[in-house]
């Protein structure tokens, strides 16, 4: 059980949508502080107006530097690296950058947090880190062995544990706040395959799984969350009918660079070591030494008759099931009735 009072969160990449979903929750509960860390200035200076509260600090820096962690971290208990690069065409073209952030960034994070002692580090990862085919993917699934790596040397001082979840609903930047302006705008909607399928979540969901991770994990542990999935064509047509309307006009444009048909969250090889929590998986560290001679007359898993947990074969949303999880977050409840909010309120 993890225990808040007196204690000091720091949350990096804090000025994004988990960052803002975190703050929402854990003001709620007696934490002695929570520390905002980004290189964001201009939505520093939001949150501080907008939330207003002694215990949020702000601190300005880049988790590519490594010194302008130090002087975040010092004096901390937990930590939720948050941090990332994340949109797939983007890094795409800068695939350095994405190195930069996802996989350098991160393991400065927790080489930070090990000499620091930070009790615990949650690191949130992607379904595009299983089975990656893009250089946002590949950054995310190197993160991964970063984290993995780094949770062999923090001992029993620093527990480093990682989420990886799906499509976030209406969370700044994606897909359904960006519909929603075409459509306050009259302009018809592009999607790039009708049957395309992404797992659903809701930024509260994001955030369950965190907390579950915070509480229930131990060091090198990916925790993955169990979710629908649904098409791109389901999708556009709930948020359509969400929002009175039908029929409207829709164009088929193609892939764009690095999309995969669907995404997945377990790989094959996880699932045949995954432990099955209810509504979460547990995927448990690898923690083999390198003396690989032993491994010649006893193997590890059988992994023949594993299947990966991919946005294909898990629950399957219709249109009316979409719609249900749409209508349940505010920034759709005001778009139906003509308000664009920020989806982070």
């Amino acid at each position: 059980m993890i225990i808040y009072k007196d204690k000091v969160l720091l949350i990096t990449g804090g000025t994004g949508s988990f960052g803002n979903a975190v703050l929402n929750r854990f003001l709620n509960f007696d934490i002695k502080e929570i520390r905002i860390f980004s290189r964001d200035e201009k939505k520093q200076d939001d949150m501080r107006r907008k939330y207003a509260d002694n215990r949020v600090k702000f601190y300005i820096g880049d988790v590519r530097d490594y010194e302008s962690i130090m002087n975040a971290v010092k004096g901390v208990d937990y930590i939720f690296h948050a941090a990332a690069l994340k949109q797939v065409p983007s890094c795409e073209f800068h695939p350095i950058e994405a190195v930069k952030t996802n996989v350098i960034g991160t393991e400065n994070v927790l080489t930070a947090a090990i000499n620091a002692k930070v009790k615990k580090v949650i690191c949130l990862s992607t379904d595009k880190a299983v089975y990656p085919i893009n250089a946002m993917g590949i950054s995310k699934a190197m993160m991964e062995k970063v984290i993995i790596a780094k949770s062999r040397q923090g001992g029993d001082s620093t527990v480093i544990c990682c989420t990886r979840y799906g499509n976030v609903m209406a969370t700044r930047g994606s897909v359904i706040p960006l519909f929603v302006n075409l459509i306050h705008e009259n302009k018809e909607l592009t999607i790039t395959d009708p049957n395309m399928t992404r797992f659903m979540m809701s930024l509260d969901d994001a955030l369950e799984l965190v907390i579950f991770a915070f509480s229930n994990g131990t060091t090198g542990d990916i925790f993955v969350q169990k979710a629908p999935a649904a098409k791109v064509s389901i999708m556009t047509q709930a948020l359509c009918e969400s929002m009175g309307k039908v029929d409207y006009p829709i164009r088929v444009i193609g892939t764009r660079h690095g999309e995969k048909k669907y995404e997945s969250l377990l790989s094959r090889e996880e699932m045949a070591c995954a432990e099955d929590l209810g509504n979460y998986y547990r995927i448990p560290p690898d923690l083999r030494s390198m003396n690989y001679a032993k491994y010649m007359d006893l193997g590890e898993e059988d992994i023949t008759n594993a299947v990966e947990y991919n946005s294909n074969n898990t629950v399957q949303l219709d249109v009316e099931g979409m719609k249900e999880l749409l209508n349940k977050l505010k920034f759709i409840q005001a778009a139906s009735i003509g308000k664009i909010i920020d989806p982070e309120e």
